[in-house]
């Protein structure tokens, strides 16, 4: 009896330090500031193993790394397991295991055991980032992508009828060069598809150079569709930055009258 009370108390608080919803402190707990520090570093091996004059002649080591983060995510993994159910959310654990991040938890240990994957596994390895987002879900860190979300969701209008604009443009100036310069530059503007992609390079000021007019009407096109490039970009900006304004006015606001209301309750 007494065994199962410290169990108890032992699993309680390691789901209060696992769980972002169980804990009470601000931000992030210090047991998943120490995992999320693991899964950059995981991420950081990942990519520094693609560098082939640091990864030859020192693979066996780059492997022990791979094992000792994928031990650590096993064992992370099996804690969330065993303390998932003091969150009153989880009915079950077999919910928790079929969940979106407990499927991403295991993919990471997936990753890490997996010897054979090579530089492929750099791409699986990126998706840890998402967990970090996970772990980081209260405090300041939330109320950030809860304004991010919020803008985007309450000018999803506005940024799709710019977005349309901006294919209609792009369109219009490939089509525009496919005309002029198509028998002069066929590989470059033989067609609408390939003057596509020198439209995309210069609406988005990017201008790789790689491909570019030739003809005194197209230079002049291309200039007109450079010019309203930079215009095309500054509306979705514009708008993005007036909801971001707004979304974190009214995040402030609700902070601000939460004591209120809740003195009022009470």
């Amino acid at each position: 009896m007494h065994d199962q009370s410290f169990l108890h108390k032992l699993r309680s608080r390691l789901a209060h330090q696992l769980d972002p919803v169980l804990y009470t402190g601000n931000g992030m707990s210090p047991l998943n500031i120490s995992i999320a520090l693991v899964i950059l570093a995981g991420i950081l091996l990942a990519i520094i193993q693609t560098e082939p004059s640091i990864r030859q002649g020192h693979e066996h080591w780059f492997r022990y790394a791979e094992l000792a983060l994928g031990s650590l995510f096993l064992l992370e993994y099996l804690a969330r397991l065993w303390t998932c159910v003091e969150n009153d959310a989880v009915t079950s654990r077999w919910k928790h295991v079929f969940s979106f991040f407990a499927l991403a938890d295991l993919l990471a240990i997936l990753v890490a055991f997996s010897l054979y994957l090579g530089n492929g596994g750099v791409i699986l390895r990126l998706v840890l980032l998402i967990r970090v987002v996970r772990l980081a879900r209260l405090g300041r860190f939330s109320t950030a992508l809860e304004c991010i979300a919020e803008a985007v969701r309450s000018r999803t209008y506005e940024l799709l009828v710019s977005g349309i604009f901006g294919v209609i443009i792009l369109l219009f100036a490939a089509t525009c060069l496919y005309l002029v310069e198509g028998d002069i530059q066929p590989e470059a503007f033989g067609s609408i598809p390939r003057a596509s992609w020198w439209a995309v390079a210069t609406l988005t000021t990017v201008g790789y150079g790689d491909v570019y007019p030739v003809t005194v009407l197209g230079r002049i096109l291309a200039g007109i569709t450079a010019v309203t490039g930079i215009c095309m970009i500054a509306v979705p900006t514009g708008i993005l930055a007036s909801a971001f304004s707004d979304a974190i006015k009214e995040a402030k606001e609700k902070h601000r009258r939460l004591p209120k209301v809740l003195d009022h309750e009470s």
